[in-house]
């Protein structure tokens, strides 16, 4: 059976106060169950702006999507972490990742390292989070245990191993990072056998640990991250200017990737069912500048 949806936005435009709490009203209205703040210089600071967001809204979850982890000291981690979800009322999504902006890192002082030394990276970040949260000694604990649920994001095969030894939540992109950190659109293909990879190591890990489980462990509920939202009635007039940002994909290729949503409000409804008949993806995630075109495709859905 499939999962229900959920929707998802990413705030990503720094605000004052007031501003910030009438957007994050504004998403609770329009239907989003969760709202997320990633974690780019340039960008408002993950931790004090989900807990405005907690703050101004009632029922919607909040979570980073996704923190760097290399911007991070897993000990001091788990302290945002814990008193975050405190002060959430346990509302928090924890979302990670290894960060593929070298800029970024730059900037801040901070090694790049290689793609394995940044999974490497992550992985210990994870591991020594569950260690702590699992330490009488570590204070404070967050409110929900062991820890709040686990978002990890990426596509490569190592953190789709790591995804499935951990994660509650699978982040799919469709889009792989270069060597100077620009994302770019991989095929629904290509997808195809990110996503069934991914299954192949979530099904070998439950297999391995099930002897030392009560119970099966409920497979993780899988996300996508989608680029592009515009309402219209012409699909295919719609894309043609973005296919210079994805000189590799002929214009039906485009218009098949599961990150750009064009057309009417029914289209995309329909094209988010067929994904998660196709992917699994049950959880979807738009962008703050797609929030307010969105928000139909949310009422459609629930009809």
């Amino acid at each position: 059976m499939a999962r229900p949806f959920r929707f998802g936005v990413s705030m990503i435009t720094p605000s004052t106060g007031g501003e910030w709490r009438k957007k994050c009203r504004r998403a609770e209205e329009l239907g989003y169950d969760v709202i997320l703040v990633a974690d780019h210089i340039g960008m408002p600071a993950p931790f004090p702006a989900i807990v405005a967001a907690a703050e101004a809204t009632q029922r919607p979850r909040v979570g980073t999507f996704v923190l760097n982890a290399a911007f991070w000291n897993p000990t001091l981690l788990a302290r945002e972490v814990a008193t975050t979800d405190a002060l959430t009322d346990g509302r928090l999504e924890l979302g990670l990742g290894t960060g593929y902006v070298k800029a970024e890192h730059d900037m801040a002082g901070l090694p790049w390292g290689t793609p394995g030394e940044r999974v490497s990276h992550l992985r210990r970040t994870i591991e020594e989070l569950d260690r702590l949260f699992a330490s009488d000694e570590f204070q404070p604990h967050p409110t929900q245990q062991p820890r709040p649920p686990l978002l990890i994001g990426g596509n490569g095969d190592r953190m789709l191993r790591l995804t499935a030894e951990h994660a509650d939540i699978a982040a799919f992109s469709g889009a792989r990072a270069g060597a100077d950190g620009k994302p770019s659109a991989i095929t629904a293909e290509d997808l195809d056998e990110r996503v069934a990879t991914y299954r192949r190591f979530a099904s070998a890990h439950t297999e391995a640990a099930g002897s030392a489980r009560a119970e099966p462990a409920e497979p993780a509920e899988l996300n996508v991250l989608v680029q592009m939202v515009e309402v219209t009635q012409d699909r295919r007039a719609a894309i043609r200017p973005s296919l210079s940002l994805i000189p590799d994909l002929t214009e039906d290729e485009a218009l098949d990737l599961p990150i750009l949503l064009l057309g009417t409000v029914r289209q995309m409804a329909e094209q988010l069912r067929a994904q998660r008949e196709r992917y699994g993806f049950s959880y979807i995630t738009v962008l703050e500048p797609s929030m307010e075109a969105f928000g139909p495709v949310i009422e459609e859905l629930g009809a």
